[in-house]
C-alpha cells in the first residue's frame, strides 16, 4: 500500500472531524486529532488541558513579539514546536489522516501529503453546532464565526499562510454535499495523490 497522508483543515461546524474519522476508516489508516495533544503532553510535561488552552491563545501583538525576541520560547510556541515534531514523525511513520493543528502547513513539503480544507454554508454549520455538537450561545451565528476566527488566528500566527485560503490546500470541499459524499471525494483524491 502506498504511503498516504491527508491533513484536514476545517471550518467549525463543517463536519470535518467526522469526515476525517470516516476517511481514515475507509482508507484503513491511522487517525490523529486529540491523540496529538496526549503525545505533546508526554513530550513537554504540560497537562493536556494546558496544551488545549495554549492552542487557543496565541498572541500576535507587537509588544509580545518584542518580548519573545529576547526571551525563551513562549508556552504556545513550545507547544507548537513539540506538536510539529510529533506530526512530522507520525507522517513519516504511518499513513494517516491528521485533523487541524496546522498539519497542512507543517507537512507542506511532504511528498505524500494531500492537504484538504472542508467548508460549508453558515446556516448548515450553525445547525450542526446546535444539533450535533450541542453548542449553546445566545447568537449561534456569531458563536460559529468566533470559532473560525480563533482557528484562523492560531493558523495565521504559526504559519506564513492564511487559514482557509484555497491556495494553501490541494483540495477544498463543501461538505454541503453530505458527509459520505465528502469522504468519497477526498478518498478519490487521496488515491491519485
Amino acid at each position: 500500500m502506498k504511503h498516504i497522508i491527508v491533513t484536514i483543515g476545517r471550518e467549525y461546524g463543517s463536519g470535518g472531524r467526522i469526515i476525517a474519522q470516516k476517511l481514515a476508516d475507509a482508507l484503513g489508516i491511522r487517525y490523529y486529532d486529540k491523540e496529538l495533544i496526549q503525545d505533546v503532553a508526554r513530550s513537554t510535561g504540560f497537562s493536556e488541558a494546558y496544551i488545549q488552552e495554549a492552542e487557543k491563545r496565541p498572541t500576535g501583538s507587537f509588544i509580545y513579539d518584542l518580548y519573545t525576541a529576547v526571551q525563551p520560547a513562549s508556552v504556545p510556541d513550545q507547544v507548537f514546536i513539540a506538536q510539529a515534531k510529533i506530526i512530522r514523525e507520525a507522517a513519516d511513520r504511518d499513513s494517516c489522516v491528521i485533523v487541524g493543528r496546522c498539519a497542512d502547513y507543517i507537512l507542506r513539503d511532504h511528498p505524500d501529503c494531500l492537504r484538504v480544507f472542508i467548508y460549508a454554508p453558515l446556516e448548515e454549520r450553525v445547525r450542526r453546532a446546535r444539533e450535533e455538537y450541542y453548542a449553546q450561545a445566545p447568537n449561534m451565528d456569531s458563536f460559529v464565526i468566533r470559532q473560525d476566527k480563533a482557528r484562523a488566528s492560531y493558523y495565521n500566527y504559526f504559519t506564513t499562510g492564511r487559514w482557509g485560503d484555497r491556495r494553501e490546500y490541494d483540495l477544498c470541499v463543501n461538505s454541503h454535499m453530505g458527509i459520505d459524499n465528502t469522504v468519497a471525494v477526498i478518498q478519490a483524491a487521496a488515491s491519485f495523490s
